[in-house]
């Protein structure tokens, strides 16, 4: 059974879901620049934690919104000239094609909130029936004092708000903690939509809570985010759902994936320290920049260097290097002790999704194959290439070539160069080889026999 740290009881609980939906909600971007590796730091573990309930049996649905209007959006399209909705639209294409890139294709529905403004003014309206609500100059907000348990999430108190995290400062609020659910028009050029109060658009910590309730209701099991959100966008959130539902608990687990740091500060726009993930992709594949994450603690904060990712290559190399190494194996030979490895590395995913021992066990299990390979038995090797695939299924560090060739052929090819090599027809060999290395396939020679593997970078 899964075991995950919800981080509001500050606890560790089992997530017993069997015969129904794990509902996953996940905090997505705000689209107004290119997306950067603190954003898949963040989305790589909640795409392995929805894959990894998916290959235990769960049936998994894992939403995430879009800010695709927000302060952000519209100070950069001024900047650019360009129509703020048009521009959140080509950054949420970029957003996508970085998801693709680091192979995260967990997630059922993006949700921008653009697409959800009527479910966003009935929760206002909702609010404001209840006395939740004033209206200032330039918005509706909400009344903080009237929750008690505002500050329980984070442990934020009253006296030590933190302000400027996206908040409207106003020297009018009722609460400096109070903040703006609908935004009123400040000019013809901000994109605007029709409500009750006057024509505006939705505060930031509204429309994650009008998304979740429109696929959820008033309950589901996960909501994940970076622990940069924490406060104020989750205690926010959170107020307004207990608001809403009037008692009870909301979600059954606030889970915080650690921040990405560079030289020890938060890596992120707003800092302008952050590194794209198309300039990462120039130099390193997808493979390797979910390891150099995956080897730490989801909820561990993680500082980026080179040499995370030099060393995460390597780690990426060794393993595929094993696993297409078991393809070679065609006799019959020693018997190997191998599944209480591959079991130990479920129930360490099981403790808290640890990934980070999860890799241990399966590099140990790597070492084995190495150790091995020329006495191995091909049943040994054809299970444990099955058992190394459904560990793939959710860690996703398999490097799955871009060629048009099959595994059947790239093997069979491989195996026409080991009957060249021993016919001494090494320049025809040779050429073979050379041929496939253009493809991205690496051959390595060994003791009578040849192993493959997809070039990693």
């Amino acid at each position: 059974m899964m075991i995950l740290h919800d981080h509001l009881s500050d606890k560790m609980k089992p997530l017993n879901r069997k015969g129904s939906v794990v509902k996953l909600f996940v905090c997505g971007p705000t689209v107004y620049d290119e997306p950067h590796l603190g954003h898949i730091k963040t989305y790589i573990t909640f795409d392995v934690l929805a894959k990894y309930l998916r290959y235990k049996g769960h049936s998994v649905f894992f939403l995430e919104n879009i800010t695709d209007i927000d302060d952000k959006i519209i100070n950069r399209a001024l900047e650019t000239g360009q129509d703020p909705l048009e521009l959140s639209s080509l950054y949420f294409q970029k957003f996508i094609e970085a998801m693709k890139f680091a192979k995260i294709d967990s997630v059922n529905f993006y949700a921008p909130a653009t697409d959800h403004i009527k479910e966003i003014i009935r929760q206002i309206r909702i609010l404001e029936r209840r006395g939740y609500t004033y209206k200032l100059p330039d918005g509706i907000y909400y009344r903080v004092w009237m929750d008690r348990n505002y500050g329980i999430l984070s442990g934020q108190k009253a006296d030590k708000l933190e302000q400027g995290k996206r908040a409207t400062v106003s020297d009018f609020k009722e609460d400096p903690r109070d903040f703006v659910l609908w935004k009123f028009q400040k000019t013809e050029k901000e994109p605007a939509w029709t409500s009750p109060w006057g024509k505006g658009r939705p505060g930031w910590h509204i429309e994650d809570t009008a998304i979740s309730g429109k696929y959820f209701g008033s309950h589901y099991d996960i909501h994940g985010a970076g622990s940069d959100l924490l406060f104020p966008h989750h205690e926010s959130e959170l107020s307004i759902m207990s608001s809403l539902k009037g008692n009870g608990r909301v979600v059954d687990f606030w889970v915080y994936s650690g921040l990405l740091k560079i030289n020890g500060t938060k890596m992120s726009k707003s800092e302008n320290n952050f590194i794209t993930v198309k300039e990462i992709s120039e130099k390193y594949s997808s493979e390797t920049v979910r390891m150099a994450f995956l080897s730490n603690n989801y909820s561990s904060e993680t500082d980026f260097s080179e040499s995370l990712l030099e060393e995460a290559k390597k780690n990426v190399e060794y393993i595929n290097r094993a696993y297409m190494l078991l393809s070679g194996v065609r006799k019959k030979g020693k018997k190997l002790e191998y599944e209480n490895l591959f079991k130990a590395i479920d129930k360490e995913m099981e403790k808290d999704l640890n990934t980070r021992s999860s890799i241990a066990g399966l590099l140990e299990i790597c070492s084995m194959i190495y150790k091995n390979i020329d006495q191995m038995d091909e049943s040994d090797a054809s299970i444990m290439q099955a058992r190394i695939e459904e560990v793939d299924s959710y860690l996703g560090i398999l490097v799955r070539g871009s060629t048009n060739l099959s595994n059947n052929s790239i093997e069979e090819l491989v195996r026409l160069r080991e009957i060249l090599r021993k016919e001494k027809k090494y320049e025809d060999s040779d050429i073979l080889r050379n041929a496939l290395r253009k493809s991205g396939i690496i051959i390595e020679d060994g003791q009578g026999k040849s192993g493959w593997h997809y070039e990693i970078r």
